[in-house]
């Protein structure tokens, strides 16, 4: 019953999170005028407000925030599903090389001055891509090791990451900044048009894994006793890797790469809800978004009309936390 509290608690917390980083910015708008525009758009509502005040609120900062609740949502879930999957506390959405290949595609389209409007496509192709070749590879017969996928991922990862610099090397200086700009992941770029594409990939991603908590709790016990109770091991190893991979896929594709917030997140959600994935997934979806939020806020607001990389917060916060992480390990190993 606690736990179930403290989900409908985050949900509360997502929608004030919602509301009030609506109001922070250049211009200040209080949170009543906020609602007022909000329903304006589903009900008759007698205009109070500056028509610059709507066009904030409904192009630019809605559109954004939205894009950090579906980002956010999308790595904490896919984080929790990877640490379940490989039974590895610091496995993350980007493990299996994911993040690199979607920089390449992205690095590939801006070195060919291809249209803006490629990059997102052409990004969500090599990330979808390097899945599968990863597979491909890790695959013995009908089997699939974890050790094995793990460590195609790595290889895959150091390969589009030297292809990614091959690119920068060529790249002219203009191009060479919006390679560097995309590889630090951010929102600046957010629109209804990335949201439009992002929500289906995102929601249905999201809903379908949030259906196997049964399987990802069998499988924290180990392959033979998963097996022992009838799960087939090796077909549910795949649909959760290609479900983690497509919504890490288009997170990865909307905003660039944003690192730890896979990593953290579920952590943090563990110890208040336990390892229980049908609490967890959840959870980990609820405070993912609301701290992506935050974290894009405040990146937008700091040294504000200058925005900071979202991707460049979230690994200052998330280091300490890897380095807390693997002095614990270390601890509980003994060496």
């Amino acid at each position: 019953m606690k736990k179930k509290l403290f989900l409908i608690f985050l949900g509360l917390g997502l929608l004030l999170t919602l509301l009030t980083t609506l109001t922070i910015g250049p211009v200040r708008i209080n949170v009543l005028t906020v609602v007022k525009i909000l329903c304006s758009v589903i009900i008759d509502i007698s205009r109070t407000w500056p028509d610059n005040f709507q066009d904030i609120i409904l192009n630019v900062r809605l559109p954004r925030i939205l894009l950090g609740i579906l980002v956010g949502c999308a790595l904490s879930v896919s984080g929790c599903s990877m640490q379940a999957l490989f039974r590895n506390p610091m496995a993350s959405p980007y493990v299996c090389g994911v993040a690199s290949g979607g920089a390449f595609g992205a690095s590939l389209v801006i070195v060919l001055n291809a249209s803006q409007s490629f990059i997102m496509p052409v990004a969500f192709f090599f990330s979808l891509l390097t899945i599968f070749v990863v597979y491909y590879v890790a695959k013995t017969g009908s089997k699939v090791s974890s050790e094995t996928l793990l460590l195609s991922g790595i290889a895959l990862s150091l390969f589009f990451s030297a292809a990614t610099s091959f690119l920068q090397y060529l790249a002219k200086e203009g191009e060479l900044r919006q390679i560097i700009f995309w590889l630090m992941g951010g929102f600046w770029a957010s629109s209804w048009s990335k949201v439009k594409i992002v929500i289906p990939v995102i929601l249905s991603g999201t809903i379908c894994l949030l259906f196997f908590y049964k399987e990802l709790n069998i499988l924290l016990l180990g392959e033979e006793q998963a097996q022992d109770v009838g799960v087939n091991v090796e077909k549910t190893r795949k649909i959760i890797l290609v479900l983690a991979a497509l919504v890490t896929a288009g997170a990865v594709a909307a905003c660039g790469v944003i690192g730890f917030v896979g990593l953290i997140i579920p952590h943090i959600m563990r110890i208040f809800v336990g390892p229980d994935h049908r609490i967890l997934l959840p959870a980990s979806c609820l405070c993912g978004s609301i701290f992506l939020v935050w974290i894009d806020t405040f990146a937008r607001t700091l040294i504000s009309p200058t925005e900071l990389p979202v991707g460049i917060i979230t690994a200052m916060i998330g280091v300490p936390f890897f380095l807390l992480l693997l002095r614990k390990r270390k601890k509980l190993s003994g060496f």
